[in-house]
């Protein structure tokens, strides 16, 4: 009965395919059909999957399929293609900036720019750092370095508050770094003593480990310092890109 109804329905197609091209068909290639509307990649789902990934990077694509209900080759995709996600080191990690990190960073920079309309002191330009009639600066003359030695850095628009040289072979950790915020709490002591006193200036570094530890968090917690936000994977956005290194080349 089976090769009955398939040589029937051969019979069939066969029959119809010669009456299309009898009409003027020319193209062997099947028409393009809408396909079965998907079920399993809904926003609703999509956004069940990303809140379950952020809540435990850990987690697993089969146990992320279990709970959303959904076959573990659709969770999958949606993890890798839609989510832009892939598993490193038994976590997952952003392999580009998905469409959820580039809303972070537009949150991020919209939040920044109301709060330097508010507060037009907050960020000056770059042209209060320079002297009126000033020159073009020289090109400083290349020539290859012997030594490279790892400077830290804080500075506002007035000028370079605190900087410290890393020893050679030496890496900065946590630890390290919570020692430099206690030196650079007391550089703004005693160059910013405005600040200082009103508590109102901010501290800007970008989401390195070492910065965004958890010993780092509660020390600036503890001592009232309030941190620009900086958008993930975001490093077009270092102020040491506008304010600093162009400084650094004029000497």
């Amino acid at each position: 009965m089976f090769v009955i109804a398939l040589r029937k329905i051969y019979r069939i197609n066969h029959y119809e395919i010669s009456h299309r091209f009898k009409e003027g068909r020319e193209e062997t290639a099947d028409n393009e059909r809408s396909g079965r509307p998907s079920t399993s990649t809904t926003s609703e789902k999509v956004d069940k999957v990303l809140e379950l990934v952020r809540e435990d990077r850990r987690i697993t694509v089969r146990e992320v399929a279990e709970e959303t209900g959904i076959s573990f080759g659709s969770t999958q995709s949606i993890m890798k293609d839609i989510s832009g996600v892939r598993r490193l080191n038994a976590v997952l990690v952003p392999k580009d900036l998905t469409f959820d990190q580039k809303n972070a960073r537009k949150e991020t920079a919209s939040l920044n720019l109301e709060a330097t309309t508010d507060d037009p002191e907050l960020l000056k330009r770059a042209s209060e750092w320079r002297f009126k009639n000033e020159p073009r600066p020289k090109k400083a003359r290349k020539a290859p370095s012997k030594v490279k030695v790892m400077l830290t850095v804080f500075f506002d628009y007035q000028g370079i508050v605190h900087h410290e040289f890393q020893q050679q072979g030496s890496t900065i950790t946590a630890d390290s770094y919570l020692g430099v915020l206690r030196r650079l709490r007391e550089a703004i002591r005693q160059k910013r003593p405005e600040l200082w006193r009103s508590k109102s200036w901010i501290l800007y570094h970008d989401n390195a480990p070492a910065h965004t530890a958890f010993k780092i968090s509660k020390f600036l917690q503890d001592h009232s310092t309030s941190v620009f936000p900086q958008p993930p994977y975001s490093p077009d956005l270092a102020p040491c890109d506008f304010f600093l290194f162009g400084k650094l080349k004029k000497s």
